[in-house]
């Protein structure tokens, strides 16, 4: 069985700043983490690799080099092997061009069963990444999952509803992005990061992928930030105070004309 684990580095702070010429972050210069959803995406991933026992696990980013910090994180953790998405056309992406690039990648790795995601990204929290890139592989998806099972070709998994759950059958391959009530990740071992100290992080590049050009990178986002602003702050509620009953009554008074819907 073929794991594949998408993860994204984000900034590891709540400082971020923004490049106001293109509307992008700026990650030069901030620390950085693997997004924290994504850790449950390579536990899921490693516990499924284990329960299978022929199994690789593969981890996989786009991003600038300071990325295989992430990636190599990722190793440390248990993960076989893993491969950085780099190149300057990929910058400026938006989820539609960023999911392109990583379908395009999973193609390159080949023969995956199981592509793991986060359920979102903590930078942007738009949750399209990886939906997109089942999209752009033509594969089933199932979103929001917090407990899956892998058999024969088939896995079984529960997505999260507000209201309860849903139990799902897929066949394989398929992609899955999940929550963090599915596990608990583990911590790196000395071993893992002794490995992943030494291991080699391939890196592709537009050229080592089947990709449109003018699908990649700002030029091929069909979408843009055009501006960026902080919300103007709310103004002052209205506070009661004094017997409850009264209160009660005061606060009726004011909602009703609310509710009834003829307030100006």
């Amino acid at each position: 069985m073929k794991i594949a684990v998408l993860v994204k580095q984000v900034p590891d702070t709540t400082e971020v700043r923004i490049d106001r010429e293109t509307n992008t972050l700026i990650r030069e210069g901030v620390p950085s983490i693997i997004n924290p959803f994504d850790m449950y995406a390579i536990e899921e991933g490693l516990r499924i690799r284990e329960a299978a026992g022929e199994a690789t696990v593969t981890v996989l980013s786009m991003g600038p080099p300071q990325v295989e910090d992430a990636l190599r994180d990722a190793l440390a953790l248990g993960a076989d092997d893993a491969v950085l998405l780099s190149d300057r056309a990929f910058a400026g992406s938006d989820t539609w061009s960023t999911s392109y690039t990583l379908a395009s990648g999973i193609r390159k790795l080949g023969d995956v069963d199981v592509i793991l995601c986060g359920k979102q990204a903590i930078d942007g929290d738009t949750a399209q990444v990886g939906p997109g890139v089942a999209q752009f592989l033509g594969l089933p998806q199932v979103t929001y999952v917090r407990k899956l099972e892998i058999g024969d070709g088939v896995a079984t998994a529960q997505r999260m509803m507000e209201d309860g759950y849903d139990v799902l059958r897929v066949p394989l391959p398929a992609l899955f992005t999940v929550v963090k009530e599915i596990n608990e990740p583990r911590l790196p071992s000395l071993k893992g990061k002794m490995k992943a100290k030494k291991a080699e992080i391939p890196v592709w590049t537009r050229d080592d992928l089947d990709v449109d050009p003018s699908e990649l990178g700002l030029d091929g986002s069909p979408t843009r930030v055009v501006r960026i602003f902080a919300p103007e702050p709310r103004g002052g509620g209205v506070v009661f105070e004094g017997d409850v009953d009264e209160t009660v009554d005061r606060l009726a008074k004011e909602l009703l004309p609310v509710i009834r819907g003829d307030s100006q």
